[in-house]
């Protein structure tokens, strides 16, 4: 199977899930959280930093519940970078 290249506003908006998701994990260690999220340590750094820019559903929803993050919330936050992005 081949993989359609990401597009820079894929790349940019799994930069920005990235820091929404390293803000809210706070003075907590990445160990501690993917740890209780059930990843494994390298995938939260990836995520974290951008370098998985499109991550499954169900790890993006177990960060989010580690993280005491509301999904709606966290879509919500990303929408608004969309937005920002696509104004300027």
């Amino acid at each position: 199977m081949v993989r359609t290249p990401l597009t820079s506003e894929q790349r940019d908006r799994g930069r920005a899930l990235g820091q929404v998701l390293r803000a809210a994990r706070g003075p907590r260690s990445a160990a501690s959280v993917a740890a209780e999220a059930g990843i494994s340590l390298d995938t939260l750094r990836k995520i974290e930093r951008g370098a998985i820019a499109v991550p499954a559903f169900f790890t993006v929803a177990a960060l989010a519940r580690a993280l005491g993050l509301d999904l709606s919330d966290l879509a919500h936050d990303l929408q608004r970078f969309d937005d920002t992005s696509l104004a300027g």
